[in-house]
């Protein structure tokens, strides 16, 4: 389950089967660890779902947690970027430095508020799980790093102050992710800090910035930084 952190939009040959809007590909990590580990997979991601997307409909789409039965064994779920405008912020910052527009619009940072409602309803998602597939292991995967701690590169073009913002949503962004975690026994899988040398302004990135390159979306993970999360899965699993 999840947001297109989790589908993998343009990462190899789309599913035939989603909602064209969904854009789940081959190349997200949900598919390649089902490969890996011969699982029959129900693949329930949607770009650009929320966690309320999650929970209940979405237009024509049932609950993504509709997918679960008592036989469900394992469940992973990537979501929560949608709430708190990630990848929004992530093209604002941008802007000044692109001149993607005259007038730029301000970041909208989430209020204390948000980041608590946030971590309620990841909870709220767990104990869902716990409900519908009461034998399931459940792994949250958060977001991959994006912004480098250190200097910046063509493909993250931000203000020094823009940079600094967003290193601290993603951080807290993970914290928040960590707490649910913890709070409903769940797993963990922390792929914010196994990108954190793999950003779009390293050697080898797991993800791509505001550039267009063929094969990925901008400010989401490619094909490398899924491979390099199912890999992570795999190992923690016991596969």
């Amino acid at each position: 389950m999840g947001s297109s952190y989790a589908a993998g939009p343009d990462l190899g040959q789309p599913k035939p089967d989603m909602p064209k809007r969904c854009s789940r590909d081959y190349g997200s990590y949900p598919s390649l660890l089902a490969e890996r580990l011969k699982l029959d997979l129900i693949d329930a991601t949607c770009s650009g779902a929320t966690t309320a997307h999650v929970r209940g409909p979405w237009k024509e789409l049932p609950p993504q947690i509709d997918a679960l039965t008592p036989e469900t064994r394992l469940v992973t779920i990537t979501i929560g970027g949608n709430d708190i405008n990630y990848v929004r912020n992530l093209y604002v910052a941008t802007c000044d430095s692109v001149k993607m527009q005259r007038v730029c619009p301000p970041l909208l940072v989430p209020t204390e508020a948000e980041w608590a409602k946030l971590e309620a309803d990841l909870r709220k998602i767990a104990n869902e799980v716990r409900l519908r597939a009461p034998q399931a292991k459940l792994v949250f995967v958060d977001y991959v790093t994006l912004v480098p701690d250190g200097t910046l590169c063509p493909s993250v073009p931000m203000t020094d102050a823009n940079a600094k913002t967003m290193r601290q949503i993603g951080v807290r962004f993970a914290a928040v992710t960590a707490k649910a975690a913890r709070a409903s026994n769940a797993e963990l899988l922390a792929a914010g800090e196994l990108s954190k040398h793999h950003t779009p302004c390293d050697a080898d990135p797991w993800s791509i910035g505001t550039l267009m390159v063929p094969g990925t979306a901008p400010w989401h993970p490619n094909g490398a930084g899924m491979r390099g999360i199912a890999q992570a899965l795999v190992t923690k699993l016991g596969g």
